[in-house]
């Protein structure tokens, strides 16, 4: 899997659980952050701006345990690019390795603020999806 960019994911003390890895949770919230992260640098959304990108669906399979204090990456994909929405393909990574630890998924559905209505993904966000998945 190609990715548009490789986030850095610094596991911290209380990322782990009971059981000695990093909690489930964790790995949606780092994967949630890379993908908006993402958006907003390089695809122009604001989160408090006319059309914004609203999660619809959302998954993620555990291959491997990882615990703090091991440096993680998310590596954020792009499944499909619909005319409303992105289906993303965010992974867990090992720090310079290509096997994912956690595989997930995304659909974030584009969306006029106001009406909650679906609307085009932005120009701006398709041209930079683009870019990316041809560099």
């Amino acid at each position: 899997m190609g990715y548009l960019t490789r986030h850095a994911f610094p596991t911290r003390w209380n990322d782990n659980d009971q059981y000695g890895h990093v909690n489930n949770t964790v790995y949606y919230e780092a994967m949630d952050s890379a993908v908006n992260a993402w958006m907003m640098a390089h695809g122009g959304l604001d989160p408090h701006g006319a059309v914004i990108a609203l999660c619809a669906a959302s998954s993620c399979e555990f291959h491997a345990a990882a615990s703090f204090p091991e440096p993680l990456e998310v590596g954020v994909g792009v499944e499909r690019l619909g005319s409303t929405s992105i289906t993303w393909a965010p992974a867990i990574l090992r720090a310079g390795e290509s096997e994912p630890i956690a595989s997930g998924r995304f659909v974030h559905v584009f969306v006029d603020e106001a009406t909650r209505r679906p609307t085009p993904i932005p120009d701006a966000m398709r041209a930079a999806i683009g870019r990316s998945l041809t560099d």
